[in-house]
């Protein structure tokens, strides 16, 4: 469909959807531009009609109710109209449920790439008169890290089912491998997140961590040749093949701090009679590098005290982030810098 045409079909929606009222073919030829004749022709009249039926035809192709009547008794000959009724998408509606789900949602895309989008649709929603609440005590909850690279171009791969291609590194493995997989998904688990597709190096269903990929995901040409199977459980999966043992940490926390180590503490203990008087916390952890993680961003108010390989890993995040050597002499460190070890 030329350009041109187009445009008038664009503008004959919009004059029949400005007014209630019948409008005739007439009134619509002086009024929607694209409808001119050329001066030459040998007949304008039906010039014009064979084109407005076109575009009367193509409307209604496009799901366009194109309505044909009278607006009384005297007019002579028919109009058209579009009920903006008929038009218009309808109203959205959630119950509370969905309504709660989505403001958590929204809630949970905490990241540059994700934000944007997540702001926009709720600021659409209430715009349309739509009340999105937050359940209760959803201040507690932790906010959910979208800042993987990757993250983006593998949720359009698995919206588009389009194959892709990374380097891979296994914890176990001396450096990266190429993978070539047809994403079924991305989910997030204990606070990160993994891709769940088909592997065709190994013709079989395998999960990655995200953290692992390296370098940048490629989009091949082509769709994928397999579907997620119905009863695949990803999180199950994911579970199973990442699963590592509980283990136990201690952790020492100023008074009213540590909101989120507090949370997922087994035990607290008043360390009011200790040394940095605190509360003592003992955690269970699976993911050492994530504890220390949540341990060094509460900063010189938390102070990890078991076990020795935590201990490190803190003083390793925060010497980084002061810029001094991780096995330096502390005593030279930035105030606060040290939190990560015994007082």
């Amino acid at each position: 469909m030329a350009a041109r045409r187009q445009q008038r079909l664009v503008s004959l929606v919009l004059c029949l959807l400005s007014t209630r009222q019948y409008i005739t073919a007439e009134r619509i030829r002086d009024t929607v531009e694209g409808y001119e004749v050329s001066a030459d022709s040998a007949n304008p009249d039906e010039a014009f009609k064979r084109s407005f039926e076109r575009d009367k035809a193509e409307l209604r192709e496009l799901g366009i109710p194109l309505e044909t009547g009278r607006n009384s008794v005297f007019d002579t000959e028919d109009g058209y109209r579009i009920a903006r009724q008929d038009f218009e998408l309808p109203a959205i509606e959630f119950t509370a449920d969905e309504a709660a789900a989505v403001g958590l949602a929204g809630r949970l895309w905490q990241t540059a790439s994700l934000a944007t989008e997540a702001r926009t649709a709720l600021i659409k929603l209430r715009a349309a008169g739509i009340e999105i609440e937050e359940p209760p005590g959803a201040d507690a909850l932790p906010s959910l890290p979208g800042n993987e690279p990757a993250l983006p171009d593998l949720m359009t791969a698995v919206s588009e089912r389009r194959v892709v291609q990374f380097n891979y590194r296994k914890q176990s493995a001396p450096a990266p491998e190429k993978r070539t997989v047809e994403p079924w998904g991305v989910l997030s688990w204990r606070g990160r997140w993994y891709l769940v597709g088909h592997d065709r190096g190994r013709g079989d269903v395998r999960s990655f961590r995200l953290d692992r990929l390296a370098g940048e995901v490629r989009t091949l040409a082509g769709t994928a040749r397999t579907s997620r199977p119905e009863d695949l459980d990803m999180l199950e999966l994911v579970r199973g093949a990442h699963y590592q043992p509980d283990q136990l940490a201690r952790v020492r926390v100023a008074p009213g701090r540590g909101g989120q180590l507090r949370r997922l503490a087994r035990n607290v203990h008043s360390a009011a009679g200790v040394d940095g008087a605190g509360d003592e916390l003992t955690l269970d952890y699976r993911d050492l590098e994530r504890l220390a993680g949540l341990v060094a961003g509460v900063g010189a108010d938390a102070v990890a005290l078991e076990p020795p390989e935590l201990v490190a890993a803190v003083v390793r995040l925060l010497a980084g982030a002061a810029g001094v050597p991780a096995d330096g002499d502390r005593r030279s460190a930035p105030a606060g810098a040290m939190s990560g070890g015994p007082r």
